[in-house]
């Protein structure tokens, strides 16, 4: 079996979610819009959903909106805020947010070198002419936890009128998105960062905010998302979400114990090697680091030969092997950049994984170190 380490690009289902899955894989159906009896039972599956993904995320039911991942949440957040005002984003957000911010003529904020917003650079971006502000809640490629409630105190003094979305994918599985998005008027989140099933999100949608859809067709959830609904995946949400918020400071205190000491480890063994990312305010699965005088795609590519899954960068980016655009927007130097490598932990990882990790990474990167000596 390969070492696992990269949940922050997907993490394995929990149990619980498999469970409440397969009812609905193996025999249950129906479509949650139609009326008669099998329909309705569908129906009545997804609102009790719904209920427990509120609970989780400190919202009113009505004001989830299930989609098929972050990605399409964190698209219908910046396309679907109407009007002509300008939209903002942090320079580090995923390209799930900056692509559509390009899109709307928006702008980018600076951050500090580990990753956080600079908040006065923000107050400066934004006023009365704002629309939209985006920051994430944690990064996914370094694990930094951005000042969400100082963003949201910045906005509302700044600019009144504009709508605050937080992308909290990365943040779900670890942090309390309850409390530390309370201000935010849509945040969005994805099943499989947290044990649930990929292809399933949901968007929260503040009561008064109002959306444009951007899928258009049967008037689902309330004509903000159109589309017959993804049964299995959405109770698969649900469960996951209800074991994250009851386990959630058990798992987070020992997989942080469990980072903290590859961590540790990795700056120990390997020289040349520095921690990027807020070293204290990171979210517990996060390990990134850039080594010096290394390649990233060789590493990866003999990590994986040693049955190490790991990345370099975003999920979503990693296949081409681009620079990261969130270690540029950091200040890291092309050359550092050039050796990123990001070792995610999720709430299966085991003392074994760090022990994997602690062995094949220094070998892996002496390796390659003596074949260009």
């Amino acid at each position: 079996m390969p070492v696992y380490l990269d949940h922050a690009a997907t993490t394995p289902l929990r149990p619980a979610a498999v469970e409440a899955m397969l009812p609905w894989l193996t025999g249950r159906y129906g479509n949650p819009s139609g009326a008669h009896a099998v329909a309705r039972a569908a129906r009545a599956t997804v609102e009790e959903a719904r209920e427990d993904v509120a609970a989780a995320l400190g919202c009113a039911p009505a004001e989830v909106v299930f989609t098929s991942g972050g990605t399409e949440a964190d698209n219908l957040a910046v396309l679907g805020v109407p009007g002509p005002g300008e939209v903002v984003a942090g320079a580090v957000e995923h390209h799930a947010v900056l692509e559509p911010v390009a899109l709307r003529g928006g702008r980018k904020v600076a951050v500090d070198d580990h990753g956080r917003i600079d908040l006065d650079a923000l107050a400066a971006a934004v006023g009365p002419g704002t629309a939209l502000v985006s920051v994430q809640l944690a990064n996914n490629e370094v694990g930094t936890v951005q000042p969400l409630s100082d963003v949201v105190s910045v906005v509302r003094e700044r600019a009144p009128g504009a709508v605050v979305h937080t992308d909290a994918v990365q943040a779900a599985p670890w942090l309390d998105v309850a409390s530390l998005a309370a201000g935010a008027d849509l945040v969005a989140i994805s099943g499989h960062k947290l044990g649930g099933p990929q292809g399933v999100g949901a968007l929260v949608v503040r009561g008064g905010v109002r959306l444009v859809p951007q899928l258009r067709g049967g008037g689902q959830e309330a004509e903000r998302r159109s589309g017959t609904h993804n049964v299995a995946g959405i109770v698969g949400l649900a469960a996951a979400l209800r074991e994250v918020t009851a386990t959630r400071a058990e798992t987070g205190s020992r997989v942080a114990r469990l980072r903290d000491r590859l961590v540790g480890g990795l700056l120990d063994a390997v020289p040349g090697a520095a921690l990027t990312g807020h070293p204290t305010e990171r979210v517990a699965g996060s390990c990134s680091l850039t080594i010096e005088g290394i390649e990233s795609e060789a590493l990866l590519v003999l990590l994986d030969r040693a049955g190490v899954c790991s990345s370099a960068a975003s999920a979503c980016a990693s296949g081409a092997q681009q620079r990261s655009h969130v270690l540029e927007a950091m200040g890291v130097p092309p050359g550092r950049a050039d050796g990123a490598l990001r070792l995610s932990l999720g709430w299966c990882s085991s003392d074994a994984d760090v022990d994997a990790a602690l062995d094949s990474v220094p070998a892996a990167v002496a390796r390659l170190r003596r074949a260009v000596a």
